[in-house]
């Protein structure tokens, strides 16, 4: 884990960000304030940046590769809630400001590098910058509201229906989340995913 400020890829990392959702209308000035108390990690396929239950939770900016929020209950059943790519972010800010425990994990789906801070940090940054505030907590209802519109999704739509919709609003994360994974966000079996691929269902 190394500070985006010391980071030998600054200048690539620091134009990364600034395309992302919620970073790309923040003024310079306001950026470097970031830079010391971003840290960059590299996370490998299937490691855990926020367990389900955790107190300390984090600010996450998609870097490179894909992530996922998964919720489990108590029997290991799983259920996939959203992905996250490039220029996306992740958060449990609505948890942390109720003050209840993350609802989800998050994980590494692929390969990934990403630009965190602690909750706590990135909430008193907000407080500094109203209109980066605005921005943020827009995408969050936002991601809440797409959380929503996924799993009413899976209870009114068949199975090559859930299929189209991923690919219509998702085109880019088609050939880079393993099928498996998608398999089990669709609420199918990877043996059903294959079977309509082969029928030329979808």
């Amino acid at each position: 884990m190394t500070l985006l400020a010391n980071h030998p890829d600054r200048e690539e990392i620091s134009a990364q960000l600034r395309r992302n959702i919620v970073l790309r209308r923040l003024a310079a000035k306001a950026f470097g304030e970031l830079e010391p108390v971003l840290a960059i990690v590299d996370y490998r396929k299937g490691d855990v940046l926020l367990t389900q239950g955790a107190h300390d939770m984090e600010q996450y900016f998609v870097l490179d590769g894909v992530l996922k929020r998964v919720v489990s209950n108590p029997e290991g059943k799983e259920m996939i809630l959203r992905f996250a790519k490039e220029d996306d972010m992740e958060t449990s800010y609505a948890a942390w400001r109720l003050r209840t425990p993350a609802p989800y994990s998050i994980r590494a789906v692929t390969k990934a590098r990403v630009a965190k801070m602690p909750l706590p940090q990135w909430a008193a940054f907000l407080d500094g910058h109203a209109e980066l505030k605005e921005d943020f907590e827009y995408e969050v209802m936002f991601l809440m509201s797409e959380v929503m519109a996924h799993t009413i999704t899976l209870h009114l739509l068949d199975a090559p229906g859930r299929v189209h919709r991923f690919l219509r609003k998702h085109p880019e994360l088609s050939e880079r989340v393993p099928k498996k994974e998608l398999a089990s966000y669709l609420n199918l079996s990877a043996e059903t995913l294959s079977r309509l691929k082969h029928a030329g269902k979808i």
